[in-house]
């Protein structure tokens, strides 16, 4: 007889762990609340679908439990991910290390899943809520309510619990996942937006607001550093954006969550030490010692930009140049080289891409995803405390927990 394998959530990691589950033989059945499943693929890459990277360290994933995400991407890593998919049809692209369909569409990723659903023969139940997990004798008993069939019982021998998070709720992500797991017996690491614009105190923002600037950003918990990353950075009206600080925002928003002090430090010359900085105004100066200091640096910051360090360093915009003391120089150079900034917010769950936290890694098998406290119970995807970098780690964390989840659930 074949084994039953229930999986509630039908996004990336749930369509990956019930196809692979499929594959392994047993009888599958997906439980979506949306009126389709993998619908917030499309919206990934800016619906291109970036859904792999060829460049993979563990760093690239974050979790209380440092070593449990590389437990699992080394089960699936990369290279299966890519045979996988050019199986279904998908020729990759490769972008700065990133994957995309060829053809550039997210919704091809979408199809091509879809279709092996189709062909495996899983069975799709979508706008089911599930609302009710029971460990029975002989597995699990899962209750949920459909607007068009009412209340609907499901029969299981194995659970993949496969839910999300609760980012990008208009997408269909409601967090629902973390209440059934609690239920289950399952502590949560506090869940926080990630991969997340930041909100800052100050209120020269709005004169910046538009401007775009190379440069690194390191964050600063409690005076400590906890990351930085490099890039282009957005300013706008309510504080910074942009890829370097999506990458570093998870230790803002849990920073802000512990009630601790969050700041970032911006360097908009990164790739020069101050001393070189402080010998390149110099010259600049002599050059030009007769241009007032509100014209100093055409050419090389945006006028905005350019204003907001004047007044930041306490040098008047009618300067001349060359009457600038070696303590303006030096404040300059300070200012330029160390923006200090204050984090008041992260924007919401609504416009976080990933969630931080989740379901305790601690209380998993790395080897198969299955809980420790539920015999036959596992989890895959978001709703673990696990998340990745910008450039389509996230979903390989999704195809890797899910092929795992699938395979171990279906021999369980």
């Amino acid at each position: 007889m074949k084994r039953r394998v229930i999986v509630v959530g039908g996004g990336a990691a749930g369509m990956m762990a019930a196809i692979t589950a499929a594959k392994e033989g047993a009888e599958v059945r997906i439980l979506e609340h949306n009126d389709r499943i993998g619908k917030k693929i499309l919206s990934t890459g800016n619906g291109r679908c970036n859904f792999t990277n060829e460049y993979q360290t563990p760093s690239d994933y974050r979790s209380d439990e440092e070593q449990f995400p590389w437990k699992v991407i080394s089960r699936f890593p990369y290279e299966e991910t890519m045979c996988f998919f050019e199986e279904l049809g998908i020729m990759g692209k490769k972008k700065n290390g990133g994957l995309y369909p060829f053809s550039e569409q997210a919704s091809a990723v979408l199809d091509v899943l879809r279709m092996e659903v189709e062909l495996r023969k899983i069975n799709v139940c979508t706008g089911m809520d599930v609302k009710k997990i029971q460990i029975t004798r002989k597995g699990f008993r899962v209750e949920g309510i459909s607007k068009e069939l009412g209340k609907q019982i499901f029969h299981g021998d194995a659970l993949i619990l496969a839910t999300g998070s609760k980012a990008a709720p208009k997408l269909g992500s409601d967090g629902s996942g973390y209440s059934l797991a609690k239920s289950l017996g399952h502590s949560m690491i506090p869940v926080v937006p990630a991969l997340v614009q930041l909100e800052c105190s100050e209120t020269f923002y709005k004169a910046l607001a538009g401007v775009r600037v190379y440069g690194k950003v390191t964050m600063l918990v409690d005076s400590k550093t906890v990351a930085d990353d490099t890039g282009e950075i957005q300013l706008t009206e309510y504080g910074i954006s942009g890829i370097p600080v999506f990458q570093v925002s998870r230790f803002a928003s849990r920073g802000l969550y512990e009630k601790q002090k969050v700041e970032a430090v911006l360097d908009f010359m990164p790739d020069i030490s101050e001393e070189v900085f402080e010998t390149y105004l110099k010259k600049r100066i002599s050059e030009r010692p007769d241009k007032k200091m509100e014209m100093f640096f055409t050419g090389v910051f945006h006028k905005k930009l350019a204003q907001v360090f004047l007044k930041r360093a306490d040098i008047r915009p009618e300067k001349e140049a060359g009457m600038l003391t070696g303590q303006e120089c030096k404040r300059l150079v300070q200012t330029v080289k160390k923006f200090r900034t204050t984090i008041r917010a992260t924007k919401s769950f609504e416009q976080a891409q990933i969630c931080a936290g989740g379901v305790n890694t601690k209380e998993l098998y790395a080897e198969n995803m299955e809980s420790k406290l539920v015999k036959r119970l596992f989890f895959a995807g978001e709703l673990v405390d696990v998340d990745g970098i910008c450039g389509g780690y996230n979903l390989q964390w999704a195809w890797s927990s899910g092929y795992v989840a699938g395979k171990g659930a279906a021999n369980a």
